[in-house]
């Protein structure tokens, strides 16, 4: 799935068909905002060939309505400017825009006969390639028309409003306007990230606009859909991106087939010289827009999609999310059945019949059930109050400097067993060496908000050794797998206000270990716990 040129037009209701936007790139404001806006920016608004949104917008928010033609226009062309650069054309910056985009203003009827809708799109297109890097932190261009992309396909995070559902506005992002009808909720990264990789096919509202009433399409949107299912390429600018609609064919109410080969090019960039026509570096990109329509996509009714499927399955990557420690899971799931059971426990039976109140009944019993089964047999839990929170990152900070302590002395476990006895105040995580599966042990910070607990191991495993000691007065349980513990020296860090859960299952601990925090810097591995951060 992708936003496409087709979620352009209906979303935002800009022209997906027509003129590249392209032009001459600036390093300097002064002259060309002099020339159509009527003069320079001030000293201090203005950085390289780009100018800050707050100076047009208290330069030019006001036009007295006696001024001349010449300062009319003037002011409508700092306003196109100050929406592209507010919108559409967004930068990490939040606050400036590129001045390179003032020149296509100069002329009214001109500017509206370029293609805004495809550089839209070819602007966002660049801006997720580039968010996505690890050393990237931002995101730019239109977010409204990804969300708002979201909301009309996915029932993620779609928020709840008081509608009318007989009058439907254009463009279709009006739509998610205004107040939410109900309490929003507040949802965590791993939420959404979980709620991503547990979508179905038919969780997807593929077909959105199937059954929008045309009369509320302009015309010359209506006439211009077609270009919104061709293979070319995207135009703004320096940025070019391939518009692929051949890789999301069921957005079209088609089968997808194995698509072909992504075709290479080089992306370009404007460089720091102005003045500079970028129409003369990018004849490629220009030539496969202008034949556009000549690459319309179609579909192939005979195509089996479980062979895509197959394909798809081999080149992807399936889970956005991480995998989630035992405790992540255990408290996300306590904190579900306490809010069932809160539910259960204060609804009104006041009108029910018989068998509805049998099915609270049944209800609250087994959510009840289910919360003494976990406190009270393999799960240990104890509470961090919310005002300790800084407390507890530097404890984590300090498990992590003691940590590489451990790793000088991984080798010497004589020297360890003799520290740990000469100072019983400080313990240290220490075991001769050889005599234990050092793969099955691990030590976690728990990676929890509120709640820390141990899983002292599964209800099938009989032969299980439990120990529990206590740090900071809280009691932790660590379990292991039938390990002789005259053999065993184990302590345990010394932790300033953090939890640590110690978990020696075997598959618990392959879990945690298979996680991408696990760094090299991270892990200490052969003679000492694996200490994931």
């Amino acid at each position: 799935m992708t936003v496409t040129l087709e979620d352009v037009a209906y979303l935002l209701g800009l022209a997906i068909d027509g003129e590249p936007v392209m032009g001459v790139t600036y390093t300097t404001c002064d002259t060309v905002c002099e020339k159509l806006l009527g003069k320079p920016p001030d000293s201090g608004y203005t950085s390289g060939g780009m100018v800050k949104l707050s100076w047009l917008k208290e330069s030019f928010s006001h036009c007295p309505e006696d001024a001349p033609m010449e300062e009319i226009e003037c002011h409508t062309r700092a306003y196109l400017l100050y929406l592209v650069g507010s919108t559409i054309f967004s930068t990490t910056t939040g606050n400036k825009v590129p001045v390179m985009y003032l020149p296509l203003f100069e002329n009214f009827d001109q500017a509206g006969k370029y293609a805004w809708g495809a550089a839209a799109l070819s602007f966002l297109y660049r801006a997720l390639g580039n968010a996505s890097l690890k050393s990237q932190s931002t995101v730019s261009g239109c977010l409204t028309l990804l969300q708002c992309w979201s909301y009309y396909h996915l029932d993620i995070g779609r928020p709840k409003l008081n509608q009318d559902p007989f009058h439907i506005p254009f463009p279709l992002v009006l739509k998610w306007k205004g107040k939410q009808s109900g309490p929003t909720a507040n949802r965590d990264l791993m939420f959404y990230r979980k709620a991503l990789d547990s979508l179905k096919s038919c969780d997807v509202e593929w077909l959105p606009y199937i059954n929008i009433d045309n009369r509320i399409i302009p015309e010359d949107i209506k006439s211009s859909l077609i270009v919104g299912r061709s293979k070319t390429m995207l135009i703004c600018f320096d940025k070019a991106e391939r518009h692929l609609p051949d890789r999301c064919l069921r957005q079209y109410g088609m089968n997808q087939s194995i698509p072909e080969d992504v075709q290479r090019w080089e992306r370009k960039s404007r460089g720091v010289d102005g003045g500079v026509d970028l129409s003369g570096k990018m004849e490629l990109e220009l030539n496969e827009w202008w034949d556009r329509r000549l690459n319309i996509v179609e579909g192939d009714e005979g195509v089996e999609e479980s062979e895509y499927m197959q394909w798809y399955m081999k080149i992807t990557r399936r889970f956005v999310g991480r995998l989630l420690p035992l405790s992540s899971e255990f408290q996300r799931m306590h904190a579900a059945l306490r809010d069932i059971a809160h539910i259960a426990d204060t609804v009104s039976t006041q009108g029910m019949d018989s068998q509805q109140m049998e099915s609270v009944t049944r209800i609250r019993y087994i959510v009840h059930e289910c919360l003494r089964d976990q406190v009270g047999t393999s799960m240990l839990v104890s509470g961090i109050p919310q005002g300790e929170h800084r407390k507890r990152i530097r404890g984590k900070e300090r498990v992590r400097r003691k940590s590489i302590g451990k790793r000088r002395r991984k080798d010497d476990p004589v020297q360890c067993q003799a520290t740990s006895e000469g100072d019983p105040d400080q313990s240290q995580l220490c075991s001769a060496a050889g005599e234990i599966d050092y793969s099955q042990l691990c030590l976690t910070d728990g990676e929890v908000d509120d709640l820390q607990l141990c899983h002292a191991g599964s209800a099938g495993v009989d032969a299980q050794l439990h120990t529990t000691i206590e740090v900071d007065g809280t009691p932790l349980c660590l379990p292991t797998d039938e390990v002789d513990d005259t053999e065993t020296c184990i302590g345990v860090t010394e932790v300033d206000d953090s939890q640590v859960c110690h978990a020696a299952m075997k598959d618990e601990v392959q879990a945690v270990s298979q996680s991408p925090l696990e760094t090299s810097e991270d892990v200490v591995q052969h003679n000492s716990y694996s200490i994931v951060v």
